[in-house]
């Protein structure tokens, strides 16, 4: 038990670390580079985000998630998977290459042949790593990671904002984002050392197909979902209209995607361990989730309060037209933990085929909410997406009560208080953001107010979780 607690916060810390330095320095160069180019920039990028998604869903197929999960893996598992994702990026790279012209027909823009040509290059790259990741995960050694993944992000970055204020724009972003591919698996090369011996095994294919198979089509279902926002405002709008999207949903993306992440790699080789004690199971994803909804809820509440002088200051104005896109999507991004955590224990439990189902039914489920809401415009498709998370949530905690007991009225009421007053936070940061005329005032004031308001307002309302993270902190300090 002390072992497993002992590798969860090291786990926690250099996932953190790995996580929030990596996308600080993202983020920060993201900034930069967005201030140089103009949305329809990003438009004509995010229009690819779908193909390559897809594409990149096919190379990995569930055997990463396999590798970490199975117990008695051997060699020729690691060299089996190996090989396989090679095979499946050239594959598709060559798919893309000759799809390039109909891409480009398909959204009017000539550039995109060439664009998606180079940005093809990314996921050949990433199935020459894909098993030193595997490796790292396992192993459980996320300060290597953290090292690659920092040093990936500096110099890619420099090389994006370098091009950005050469004049080369969308450029910019294409071989930003190819050059980190690139990289990435060079020093994963370089620092795991594993070399993949002759060896493929039919057997050994099978047996993680068998597991990984439901997981592609379910990663499938989910990239398509995730993407097919990006498909249709790009042809229905315009490449403005999508770049607007597409920086709205980043930024909300930081603080839930990146927490989760953090936690989700971590708990998944973790939990693996202990995947057959129903009672210890149970007792760590409760606490995985409210830990995780206390630090994610009011981080995604406070965004929505400041998104105004956030975007003005930092984007500038001619990025004014995400600012109420952002403001909405933060509160659909806001049950991300919630969703993954519940998905994950089914990832932990090897029953990816209840996973397969419940993606099968929300995706249903989404794509009538986006018919729907396509012609009333792109502001009313964003409000669809807070009631699709929200529905979802009753489908996703379905298989999380029939394994471990543990179902939606169950996670809500002990979520309840937490979003009570992360809203209350949320409504006292806007009030305080409308007194002031400065755009600076505004934004500092703001972030103060409300991490004063939700911290102290815990403290004296006797928060469990409060005390968990800062017994969390105290145990990183000691590590």
């Amino acid at each position: 038990m002390s072992s497993l607690k002992e590798k969860t916060v090291k786990g926690v810390v250099w996932s953190s670390i790995d996580r929030f330095s990596t996308q600080g320095i993202q983020f920060v160069f993201s900034i930069l580079i967005a201030r140089l180019l103009l949305p329809s920039d990003y438009g004509a990028v995010a229009m690819l985000n779908i193909f390559l998604a897809i594409s990149q869903s096919f190379v990995d197929s569930g055997f990463g998630i396999a590798l970490v999960r199975k117990l008695d893996r051997t060699e020729k598992d690691f060299c089996t998977v190996f090989y396989f994702n090679i095979v499946v990026g050239f594959f598709f790279y060559a798919v893309l290459w000759l799809a390039s012209p109909y891409i480009a027909v398909f959204y009017e823009i000539p550039l995109l042949e060439k664009v998606t040509k180079v940005m093809a290059l990314t996921f050949v790259f990433f199935s020459f790593s894909a098993v030193h990741g595997s490796k790292l995960s396992i192993a459980i050694d996320f300060k290597t990671n953290a090292k690659i993944s920092i040093t990936v992000t500096f110099v890619t970055g420099s090389i994006g904002l370098l091009m950005a204020y050469n004049g080369y724009g969308v450029w910019a972003l294409v071989i930003q984002a190819v050059s980190w591919s690139l990289l990435r698996t060079v020093l994963l090369w370089l620092f795991v050392r594993w070399i993949p011996k002759w060896i493929f095994s039919w057997k050994s294919f099978k047996g993680m197909f068998s597991f990984g198979s439901k997981l592609l089509v379910s990663g499938l279902l989910d990239t398509t979902y995730k993407n097919i926002y990006t498909l249709v405002i790009g042809k229905v709008f315009s490449s403005t209209t999508l770049g607007l999207y597409s920086r709205a949903s980043g930024l909300a993306q930081y603080p839930s995607s990146n927490i989760t992440s953090v936690l989700q790699g971590v708990t998944f080789p973790v939990l693996s361990t202990i995947q057959n004690e129903t009672e210890r199971l149970a007792d760590a994803y409760k606490r995985f989730l409210r830990i995780s909804a206390f630090i994610v809820f009011p981080l995604m509440v406070g965004l929505a309060a400041v998104a105004d002088p956030l975007v003005r200051l930092v984007l500038t104005d001619k990025w004014e037209g995400c600012i109420y896109l952002l403001q909405i999507v933060c509160f659909s991004m806001m049950w991300y933990p919630i969703h993954a955590i519940n998905l994950n224990l089914l990832q932990v439990k090897g029953r990816s085929d209840f996973f397969l189902k419940l993606e099968i039914i929300k995706k249903i489920q989404g794509v009538i909410i986006l018919c729907v809401t396509i012609p009333m415009g792109i502001v009313v498709m964003c409000y669809g997406q807070i009631v699709g998370s929200l529905l979802s949530l009753v489908y996703n905690t379905y298989y999380t009560k029939k394994l471990i007991g543990y179902g939606y009225i169950a996670q809500m009421k002990d979520l309840l208080h937490i979003l009570i007053h992360s809203l209350a936070m949320g409504v006292g940061v806007w009030c305080i953001v409308q007194i002031f005329d400065s755009l600076w005032l505004q934004l500092v004031v703001g972030i103060l107010f409300g991490a004063v308001y939700y911290i102290v307002g815990a403290y004296f309302l006797h928060f469990e979780e409060l005390k968990e993270v800062i017994s969390l902190v105290r145990k990183k300090g000691k590590n």
